[in-house]
């Protein structure tokens, strides 16, 4: 694992995202808006389910999904070009794979509350949503604290910056 991390911290891309202060800060800058919108529409529609704003539709928060998938490309590549410039710093780090995790059940959670949003009956759509649904919603909220919350930990908690310092 240490040979590849040197690798991949020797690669030009890796190099240049580190030592450019344009490339980094950009990339920074993209993730941190790209997971504002990512997780203020989770924070919106788990919101309306768990019963605010009961006289809005649930129908409407589809219609940020373009928003919210478009917003997740760019937090997943410049998440990539992140990792990319210091590779070791997060791959050595568990707080990292908690945000992985807390990521993908965090979406996991937002598929199944869109397969189950109620169809175009309007009597349906206003009604409240059933307590799955809600429980739901709930834990989606505390993931998405989760993510942010550990994202930033990332930047304290690393132990391992750059993989050839393993070395000595």
């Amino acid at each position: 694992m240490v040979d590849f991390l040197i690798w991949l911290e020797e690669t030009r891309p890796s190099t240049w995202m580190r030592e450019s202060g344009g490339a980094f800060f950009s990339s920074l800058v993209f993730h941190s808006i790209g997971m504002a919108f990512v997780a203020g529409i989770h924070v919106v529609t788990d919101l309306r389910i768990l019963g605010v704003a009961p006289r809005v539709p649930r129908s409407l928060m589809c219609r940020y999904l373009p928003v919210l998938w478009a917003s997740l490309l760019v937090v997943a590549l410049s998440g990539l070009a992140l990792l990319l410039a210091y590779p070791a710093k997060a791959l050595t780090n568990p707080v990292f794979y908690f945000k992985l995790a807390a990521i993908i059940a965090a979406l996991w959670i937002m598929r199944a509350l869109l397969r189950s949003a109620p169809a175009d009956d309007p009597g349906q759509d206003l009604a409240p949503a059933p307590g799955k649904e809600k429980a739901l919603a709930a834990i989606s909220l505390v993931l998405w604290v989760a993510v942010i919350t550990s994202g930033r930990f990332l930047a304290y908690t690393a132990k391992v910056m750059m993989a050839s310092h393993l070395l000595y």
